[in-house]
């Protein structure tokens, strides 16, 4: 276990710096989103389309494994806004609260992360997992949302929903690799090398922006806080992993790199929706801090254990 975690650790170290730099100032608000621009749209996604145009789309799209993630996360998303409406909470910030128990920091931290240390084969069931949380449940949020505001569904909602899926950089990358892949088109070298070169930057970029954005999340509510990142870190892997090995059994080494996916702190991105339809920014920003630095240590566990199961 100790190797996994000094494993894990750089990861971690490389979100600290960052969270260091943008903490004392040296690395302003303005330079992080500007970071965060760079990597979302340029080299994550370099990287995204790299990998999916050298896989086979018929090969990656496993039903069994969608249903196992689907069902596990669905049922922390339902349980976290059964628990807000017991707190007599509005369907808005219901949803957002079941956003933050379910949904993790998948693109920028468990793409670059689990691809390195559970290998390269994992890119496949991580972008599984990126695009049910896009497609389901980040499709999902938007409509309660947005729906409880309106008091009804309307053909505006569901434009919103498609512009955002189509806008989303990350899943047009996974689509054009694909397709890349489906036309049997080689990869020209010059092509090839300047996709490796930018998608190497990913990595580290992705980490760094983490970190920075961080120094300016504040800890609102750190009970209702702690209690969503308890969800996020520790019950969604549970019931992923509950799933994945007995409910729709998958085999096992895509249920490990789904249950490592599922242990990832909470997304950047349901920050970004909180604060753009004014729901509970401050809770969620404070449950995106406690579960990043809870996962220092739960992630390592996690993936300790996931690295038996194959």
């Amino acid at each position: 276990m100790l190797a996994v975690f000094l494993q894990t650790l750089p990861f971690f170290l490389i979100v600290g710096l960052g969270y260091g730099a943008g903490r004392t100032g040296f690395f302003t608000e303005e330079a992080t989103g500007w970071l965060t621009k760079f990597v979302f749209y340029f080299a994550l996604s370099a990287m995204l389309f790299r990998f999916s145009a050298n896989l086979s789309f018929a090969d990656v799209l496993d039903w069994q494994f969608l249903a196992a993630y689907v069902w596990a996360t669905g049922f922390v998303f339902g349980l976290a806004m059964l628990i807000a409406f017991l707190r007599r909470k509005p369907v808005a910030e219901a949803a957002i609260e079941a956003q933050c128990a379910a949904i993790g920091n998948t693109g920028f931290l468990g793409v670059p992360m689990l691809t390195l240390l559970l290998g390269s084969a994992a890119v496949g069931p991580v972008m599984l997992v990126l695009a049910a949380d896009f497609v389901v449940f980040g499709t999902l949020v938007v409509i309660l949302v947005t729906g409880s505001r309106d008091g009804r569904m309307s053909l505006g909602v569901l434009r919103t929903v498609g512009l955002g899926l189509v806008k989303n950089p990350m899943l047009v990358s996974i689509f054009l690799g694909f397709t890349w892949s489906a036309l049997r088109l080689p990869i020209p070298d010059p092509m090839n090398q300047f996709l490796s070169i930018l998608g190497g930057a990913a990595t580290p970029g992705a980490l760094f922006a983490i970190g920075a954005s961080l120094a300016s999340k504040s800890a609102d509510r750190p009970l209702v806080a702690g209690y969503l990142s308890a969800c996020k870190l520790l019950l969604h892997p549970a019931l992923v992993a509950l799933a994945a090995l007995v409910l729709f059994p998958v085999d096992p080494y895509s249920a490990a790199v789904m249950i490592a996916a599922a242990s990832l702190p909470v997304a950047g991105n349901v920050y970004i929706l909180a604060q753009h339809y004014g729901v509970a920014p401050h809770r969620v920003s404070a449950a995106i801090l406690f579960s990043t630095a809870g996962a220092v240590l739960t992630v390592s566990l996690v993936i300790g254990w996931v690295s038996g199961l194959y």
